[in-house]
């Protein structure tokens, strides 16, 4: 089944590619319903009372480069099967969003959208690091081809930029994994590239190696997050990027890179990850305020909520690098969490877009009056994404920063090491969610409410649109199944909550070693007590 969803979005994208141009958009959006459909059937397959091991629910492998030890592994738990059903949920809409938005070169677009599919999910099954890095690294050709072609005036700077940064990261984090696999394979014949061989090999290495494979790693996944200060080119991508390409960079794309974090940093080098762990912490909580602040000054909506994807994905890096349960599975539920509520603020910008042919505060306001169902659904995810309690942002932004607050406590058991941080990292960084309350609800405040404004040039583009002055059905459509998202895991997130909690357990596990040369900690070896560690929120449904 794993590979089935790897190969049908390609499949789909050479019959988009060579079906008459008229019939792109209908071949593309059944075709992601369909991935929709083997995502579902996926989830089912996936036996959630054992999440903490690798499954592959069908084919293990295929041979790729058998004389070289090279073969595509698949496998996933639960955490990777949670991203698996965002990016499967996430398909058609950004297909359906883009009906009125794409109106020239539909085959190339909906054919790349396609392709970018099946390239993120491919991360996410990969059990062996050739697979898995030429799955990471192709997800940068076709948003690149969205960007340059699809994005607004300055696209092609904007595509060139995150190119080079991704890739330029991308190709470090590559030396630091063949680092890995030729320290592994040292006193065996040939290569061996599976990621369990591999960890095991790198916990074997000296803290220096451990500290240099760390900071390589790091260099390439923490571009693709983006973590402050390497974050400069998301902003300009967002800006110039179609809806769609917004939605899945915001929804997915960033997620490669906290995923990445957490199966390969955190289980490969917990020497270093221990001991460089506060200053991760202090990159974090800087990107969580700097672009709070920077978010204050902006006047284009999509740039602000760009800024605002930083700052909230500092938290999730936050939670992770508290080195315990409960951050790490607020982090975890984070990354959903954000690709739900980010993602459908860029569809509501997008369909503001389509109509104003602006994004700038200065030019629209008061748009309640005209657009009222728009602006309920604006304000609805401008909450999710504040964090208001019995929305999804609270419970994952609030357990990233317990997790931050109870990093140095002594009696966490299997569920994390004791990390190097404390209260005073949750309650700085916790003065981000009250910056990222006051810009969001600035900018809703100008944008929704008020005096109407609308662009002089405004009447004249509504005629060429054919668009009505509010939602359709087809835009509401997009929409509700994302607020529905957003309301569910805000209300009720044990679900996710209760069957990440034994492989997040098992990663904590894994950072318990404090002199190189032991053995890996098998899954059933992980302290019951780690179960204990994930918080409960009452107002956020969240138990054990």
């Amino acid at each position: 089944m794993l590979l089935v969803l790897v190969l049908w979005p390609i499949v789909c994208a050479l019959l988009i590619a060579m079906a008459p141009a008229r019939q792109a958009r209908q071949i593309a959006f059944g075709g992601s319903l369909v991935v929709l459909a083997l995502t579902v059937v996926a989830a089912f397959m996936f036996p959630w009372e054992d999440s903490a091991a690798y499954h592959a629910l069908g084919v293990e492998s295929v041979p790729f480069l058998p004389s070289l030890g090279v073969q595509m592994s698949f496998g996933v738990d639960a955490v990777a099967m949670w991203l698996i059903i965002l990016t499967g949920f996430l398909a058609p809409l950004t297909i359906w969003g883009s009906f009125t938005a794409i109106q020239e070169r539909e085959r190339t677009y909906y054919a790349w959208l396609m392709a970018l599919n099946a390239a993120m999910f491919g991360v996410f099954v990969a059990r062996d690091i050739i697979f898995f890095y030429v799955a990471f690294e192709f997800t940068l050709v076709p948003l690149f081809i969205l960007i340059s072609l699809y994005g607004s005036a300055n696209r092609k700077f904007a595509a060139i930029k995150f190119f080079l940064y991704t890739f330029l990261g991308s190709i470090i984090a590559l030396a630091g994994l063949v680092y890995v696999a030729w320290k592994a394979s040292a006193g065996i014949e040939g290569w061996t590239f599976q990621i369990d061989a591999l960890q095991a090999a790198a916990r074997m290495m000296s803290p220096r190696e451990q500290a240099l494979v760390m900071l390589a790693l790091m260099a390439g996944f923490a571009v693709k997050v983006p973590l402050f200060p390497v974050h400069t080119w998301l902003p300009l991508a967002h800006t110039e990027a179609p809806t769609a390409g917004s939605v899945i960079l915001a929804g997915v794309l960033l997620k490669l890179g906290t995923y990445a974090i957490f199966r390969f940093v955190l289980p490969f080098v917990p020497l270093a990850v221990n001991q460089h762990a506060g200053f991760i912490a202090v990159l974090s909580i800087v990107g969580i305020i700097y672009a709070g602040l920077i978010c204050w000054v902006q006047t284009d909506v999509k740039k602000l909520v760009a800024y605002s994807s930083v700052s909230h994905l500092g938290f999730c890096v936050l939670g992770m690098f508290a080195l315990n349960s409960v951050g790490a599975a607020g982090s975890v539920l984070y990354m959903i969490n954000h690709g739900l509520s980010t993602g459908a603020l860029f569809f509501c910008i997008g369909f503001m877009y389509e109509r104003y042919h602006t994004r700038s505060m200065e030019e629209v306001g008061g748009l309640a009056s005209r657009m009222p169902v728009w602006a309920f659904f604006m304000v609805f995810f401008t909450l999710a994404s504040v964090g208001l309690p019995g929305l999804n942002g609270f419970v994952s932004e609030f357990m990233c920063l317990m997790g931050a607050f109870q990093s140095n406590a002594a009696d966490l058991g299997a569920g994390g090491t004791g990390g190097p941080l404390g209260p005073w990292y949750a309650a700085i960084a916790g003065t981000g969610m009250v910056v990222a309350a006051m810009y969001l609800l600035i900018m809703v405040g100008k944008v929704v409410f008020g005096d109407l404004r609308e662009p002089a040039s405004h009447h004249d583009h509504h005629d060429e649109s054919h668009l009505p002055a509010d939602l359709s059905r087809r835009e509401i459509g997009v929409l509700v199944p994302l607020a529905l998202g957003c309301l569910v895991l805000g209300v009720y997130p044990r679900p996710i909550l209760s069957t990440i909690e034994e492989p997040v357990a098992r990663v904590m596990a894994q950072l318990q070693i404090d002199t190189p040369g032991e053995t890996d900690l098998a899954a059933d070896d992980v302290d019951g007590r780690a179960v204990e560690q994930l918080l409960v929120v009452q107002a956020g449904g969240v138990e054990r």
